[in-house]
C-alpha cells in the first residue's frame, strides 16, 4: 500500500462515510448530526474482526514495531476512522423505531457473527457486506420509506394499513426526505470501496494460517 493511500485516501473516504452517515435529514429537510448507539458500536467491533479474520484487513500493515512513529500514527487514524464509518453506517442502516428497527438490528448480529466465525475469504466477505448492506438500504430507504410516506397511492396506504394492524402500528417511520437515500446509497458505495482499499493479508500469511491446525 503506498503512503498517500494510507495517509490520505483511506482516511478521507472513511472520514466522509462518518460525516455522510451521521447526518439525519427528516422530511422538512433539516439536518442534524446523530452520534452512533451503544448496539451500532458492537455491529461495528464484530464487523472490523470479521474483516482482520477474513484477511481483508491487516492490521501489521498499520501498525507495527517496525514501522516509524510516523507510519503507526498514519496507520492508527485509518482503523480509527474505519471503524467509525462502519458504526456511523450501520447505525444509519438500522431504522429508527418499532419492530424493523428490532428485526434488521437482530439480522445484522447474527449475520456479522456469523461471518466472523466462519472465516470467509477477502472477496467472499466484500461480497457478503455489499449484498447485506444493500439490501437493508433497500429495506429502510425504499420499502419502509414507502409505507411511511404521507403521499403515498391509495394502494400504498391499504398496504399500510395492514402492516399497522397485523404489528399494531409498530412498522411504521417518521417520514424521511428523498435525498436521505440517496446520500445512504452514496455512503455505502464509498464505504465498500474504502474497504477493497485497505491492505490485505499477504497470500503467504494466510496460506501459513490456513496449514495451522486448530
Amino acid at each position: 500500500m503506498t503512503p498517500a493511500r494510507e495517509a490520505l485516501v483511506l482516511p478521507f473516504i472513511f472520514l466522509t462515510v462518518a460525516l455522510i452517515a451521521g447526518l439525519q435529514i427528516d422530511a422538512a429537510a433539516r439536518l442534524a448530526f446523530v452520534a452512533p448507539s451503544l448496539f451500532a458500536l458492537v455491529l461495528a467491533t464484530v464487523l472490523v474482526a470479521a474483516l482482520v479474520r477474513s484477511g481483508a484487513l491487516a492490521p501489521d500493515r498499520l501498525l507495527h514495531g517496525s514501522r516509524t512513529a510516523m507510519a503507526n500514527a498514519n496507520g492508527a487514524v485509518v482503523v480509527a476512522t474505519l471503524f467509525a464509518a462502519s458504526a456511523q453506517l450501520l447505525a444509519l442502516l438500522i431504522p429508527r423505531s418499532g419492530l424493523p428497527m428490532f428485526f434488521v438490528g437482530v439480522f445484522l448480529f447474527v449475520l456479522l457473527l456469523n461471518t466472523l466465525v466462519a472465516t470467509a475469504g477477502r472477496v467472499r466477505l466484500l461480497r457478503s457486506l455489499a449484498i447485506t448492506l444493500g439490501s437493508t438500504l433497500l429495506l429502510k430507504f425504499v420499502v419502509l420509506a414507502a409505507l411511511s410516506s404521507p403521499g403515498q397511492t391509495r394502494t400504498a396506504r391499504v398496504l399500510a394499513a395492514l402492516f399497522d394492524a397485523a404489528t399494531f402500528g409498530a412498522i411504521a417511520q417518521e417520514p424521511q426526505s428523498t435525498a436521505a437515500g440517496y446520500l445512504a446509497f452514496g455512503a455505502v458505495a464509498l464505504y465498500l470501496i474504502g474497504l477493497s482499499l485497505l491492505p490485505p493479508q499477504s497470500s503467504r500469511a494466510s496460506t501459513h494460517t490456513d496449514l495451522v491446525p486448530r
